[in-house]
């Protein structure tokens, strides 16, 4: 995300964006996969939703860790909650400086409250990232992989050769796979925890 908005900064802005975008998902996913592979490589599927409750180590080693992941679930939060955000601006009207006192506290109880009633929801239910599975199978997957390559095809259909028509095709074929079997897997997995846990356990 980082190179993309970087990106923005100096003209031309859309050939920067193009060049970041091709580096984000080509050597930019390597690191993501390499994760994915060779942690099931080296703990197999017997592994926890969250990795870290598996893991030994020193003990600041692990508090680290744990601050970093809720560091980067506080981030991620937010960034994806942004359209909600801006919804609410729109709806409520708020307008001019975000730092006008009365910007301030909406946003404020705004953002605070959404972050509050997110971490109830995920005490509430402890395999909630089994949740996170479904819902990100059924958008993330769609929105980032099939829906971008298939924009992309249906606004360059005259311009693209048959090389690039296959390659994004082949993008929209392999990441609709993955949805699907990440929707089964999900729905799979909230089954089986459901019957194991209750609300508001100490995992």
């Amino acid at each position: 995300m980082l190179p993309e908005i970087q990106a923005t900064v100096r003209q031309p802005a859309v050939r920067n964006m193009l060049k970041a975008l091709y580096f984000q998902f080509s050597i930019g996913v390597v690191p993501m996969y390499a994760v994915t592979f060779i942690g099931y490589w080296a703990y197999g599927s017997s592994t926890p939703t969250y990795l870290l409750n598996g893991v030994g180590g020193p003990v600041w080693v692990k508090a680290a860790a744990n601050m970093s992941a809720f560091l980067q679930a506080v981030i991620a939060l937010h960034i994806f909650a942004s359209p909600t955000y801006e919804y609410l601006d729109t709806k409520f009207g708020v307008t001019g400086s975000s730092l006008k006192w009365k910007n301030i506290v909406f946003r404020l109880i705004a953002r605070g409250g959404y972050l509050i009633v997110s971490t109830l929801v995920s005490a509430l239910l402890p395999f909630l990232g089994d949740f996170e599975t479904l819902t990100g199978a059924l958008s993330t997957f769609p929105l980032t992989f099939i829906l971008a390559n298939h924009m992309y095809l249906v606004a360059k259909k005259h311009k693209l050769s048959s090389m690039q028509r296959f390659w994004h095709w082949l993008n929209v074929g392999f990441f609709g796979l993955m949805s699907l079997g990440a929707t089964i897997a999900g729905i799979r997995l909230i089954a089986l925890d459901s019957k194991e846990y209750h609300v508001f356990a100490d995992v």
